[in-house]
C-alpha cells in the first residue's frame, strides 16, 4: 500500500507517468535492491557497475535521475559527478554513500549534486530520495519554463542570465507572480527594475488586465496626484473634464510605481489610505472611488534610512514591503556579463540586418570594469560600440572612452599589483565622462548611463558640494 501510494505521489509531483533512473553502483546487491525498488516505485531503470557504462547509456538515453555511487572503479565518484553533470545538465544526480565518505557526499553537494544517501539504506530511505529528486525535477523544469517565458514575452528581452543570482531572482518572481500582494523592488538604477515589474504582472493570473508604469521621480507632485487619483472638472486652474486616475484604470491590473522614494511626503498618505482601504477620491471630488489593483514599487534609495531621517512614512514602507525583491548589480552577477553582451548583439543584428562580435580584449574589458549603471549602462555600451565601428568584430578601441579610462589605472599600476578603484569613483568617472563627451547634455547622459534624471541630478550636486 504504502509503495502504491508513493508511486501515485511521484507521478503526480512529476506530471508525467514514466521517469528514467540510471544507477551506478559496483555493489551488485545494492545495485539490485536500488533497481528493485525504484521499479517499484514505477520508474524506468538503467543499472550499471561503472562509470564509462553509464556514460555510454547517457548517449542514447534521456535520464531524469542518477544515483551515483562515490566509490566506482576506473573513475573516482566526484569524477563521474562532473562527467554526467557535463553531459546531463538538467538530470538530478544524488550520491551513494558509505558512512566513511560523507564529507566527501557534502563536497560533491557543492559540485552539483542534489542530496545523498549512506549505505547502509532502508526502502523507505531509498523511497524519500527519490520523491525529492522528482519535486526538484520538477522545479528545476518550472524554473527553466519561467525562464523561457520571461524571455518570450514582449519587453522581457532584457532579463537575462544564468547566475545564482539570477536563479534565485527567477524563483522569487515565479512566487511573487502568484500573489496580489503588494512587492517593493530595490536594486540600483540600470538593473532592470521596471522588467522586473512587468514580469512579476504578466506571468500571474492578471496578465491580461493593464499594467502601468509610473515615474514617480519626473513628475511634479501636483501631476502625479491628479495622475494616480485623477481629478474632477474645475478642480483646478485647466482642469476642464473629468479625469479618471490610474489607479482606478488599471482596474484589476497593476500600477507599478517607479522611485518611489521620491514621493512627496503629503501623498505618501494618500497613497497609503488608497492601498489600505482600496479607494481614492479625485482631485476636487468628495465621492471616494472603489479600486481594485495591485501596487508594484521599486526604487533604487534606501527606504529605512529615509524612514528614519523622517523623508518616507513608516506606515508606508511596512504595507508596500510586504514582499521585497532585491535585484542584484551587475557588478555581483558578471558571469553574466558575456550572455548579455551575446543578447544585445543579437538584437542589434536583427535590427540593423548584420553580424557582429565582441573582441576577447574588450569582453575581458567589459568584465573588468564595474557597471555603476549596471545593464542598461552595458547596453548602452554595446549599442556605442556598434555605432562606432566599421568592423564586423568590435574591438577595445569602440569601447566608450570613460570605460576605458576607468580600466586604465588597474592596467598602468606598480608592481604590486592593480590598484583598486572605490566603486564611487569609477561612478563619477562614468557620469562626468558621459556629460563631456556628450557635450554638456545632461538628459542625454542620463540615458545613455541608464539611470535616472533626478539621480544624474542629485549625484552631479554631490560633486559640486565636494569642491
Amino acid at each position: 500500500m504504502q509503495s502504491s501510494q508513493t508511486t501515485m505521489r511521484i507521478r503526480e509531483v512529476s506530471g508525467i507517468n514514466v521517469l528514467n533512473v540510471l544507477i551506478i553502483d559496483d555493489e551488485a546487491a545494492v545495485r539490485e535492491s536500488c533497481r528493485e525498488a525504484a521499479e517499484l516505485l514505477g520508474f524506468r531503470v538503467f543499472a550499471v557497475d561503472a562509470a564509462e557504462q553509464a556514460y555510454k547509456i547517457l548517449e542514447s538515453q534521456s535520464i531524469d535521475i542518477i544515483l551515483l555511487d562515490l566509490r566506482l572503479p576506473g573513475a573516482s565518484g566526484l569524477e563521474a559527478l562532473r562527467e554526467v553533470k557535463a553531459r546531463r545538465p538538467e538530470s538530478v544526480v544524488a550520491i551513494i554513500t558509505g558512512y566513511a565518505t560523507v564529507p566527501s557526499a557534502v563536497q560533491a553537494m557543492k559540485q552539483g549534486a542534489f542530496d545523498y544517501i549512506t549505505k547502509p539504506f532502508n526502502l523507505d530511505e531509498l523511497r524519500n530520495l527519490l520523491e525529492r529528486a522528482t519535486v526538484e525535477l520538477k522545479n528545476t523544469a518550472q524554473r527553466r519554463a519561467l525562464r523561457e517565458t520571461l524571455r518570450s514575452k514582449q519587453g522581457f528581452s532584457s532579463l537575462v542570465g544564468k547566475s545564482p543570482e539570477m536563479e534565485r531572482l527567477y524563483r522569487i518572481i515565479s512566487k511573487a507572480a502568484q500573489s496580489t500582494h503588494p512587492v517593493l523592488i530595490v536594486g540600483e538604477s540600470g538593473t532592470g527594475k521596471e522588467l522586473v515589474a512587468r514580469c512579476i504582472h504578466f506571468t500571474g493570473p492578471n496578465r491580461d488586465k493593464p499594467f502601468i508604469p509610473v515615474d514617480c521621480g519626473s513628475l511634479v507632485p501636483t501631476l502625479i496626484e491628479s495622475e494616480l487619483f485623477g481629478y474632477m472638472k474645475g478642480a483646478f486652474t485647466g482642469a476642464t473634464r473629468n479625469k479618471d486616475g490610474l489607479l482606478s484604470i488599471a482596474n484589476g491590473g497593476t500600477v507599478f510605481l517607479d522611485e518611489i522614494g521620491e514621493l512627496p511626503i503629503d501623498l505618501q498618505s494618500k497613497l497609503l489610505r488608497a492601498i489600505q482601504e482600496r479607494e481614492i477620491r479625485p482631485v476636487g471630488s468628495t465621492k471616494a472611488i472603489p479600486i481594485d489593483v495591485r501596487i508594484l514599487a521599486a526604487t533604487n534609495r534606501d527606504l529605512e534610512a529615509a524612514v528614519a531621517e523622517g523623508d518616507f512614512r513608516r506606515d508606508l514602507y511596512f504595507r508596500l514591503n510586504v514582499l521585497a525583491l532585491k535585484i542584484p548589480p551587475l557588478r555581483d552577477r558578471k558571469q553574466d556579463i558575456p550572455h548579455l553582451v551575446e543578447h544585445f548583439l543579437e538584437r542589434l543584428s536583427r535590427t540593423n540586418g548584420a553580424r557582429r562580435s565582441l573582441s576577447e580584449d574588450a569582453l575581458q574589458a567589459l568584465l573588468e570594469y564595474e557597471w555603476p549603471g549596471n545593464v542598461r549602462e552595458l547596453e548602452n555600451c554595446i549599442e556605442r560600440a556598434w555605432a562606432m565601428s566599421s568592423n564586423s568584430n568590435l574591438n577595445m578601441t569602440d569601447l566608450p572612452t570613460y570605460i576605458r579610462n576607468a580600466l586604465a589605472p588597474a592596467k598602468t599600476g606598480s608592481s604590486e599589483g592593480p590598484k583598486i578603484i572605490p566603486l564611487a569613483d569609477l561612478e563619477k568617472a562614468a557620469i562626468l565622462g558621459a556629460i563631456e563627451q556628450l557635450r554638456g547634455d545632461k538628459l542625454l547622459a542620463a540615458k545613455m548611463l541608464g539611470i535616472g534624471k533626478t539621480t544624474l541630478y542629485r549625484k552631479l550636486k554631490e560633486y559640486a558640494s565636494q569642491f
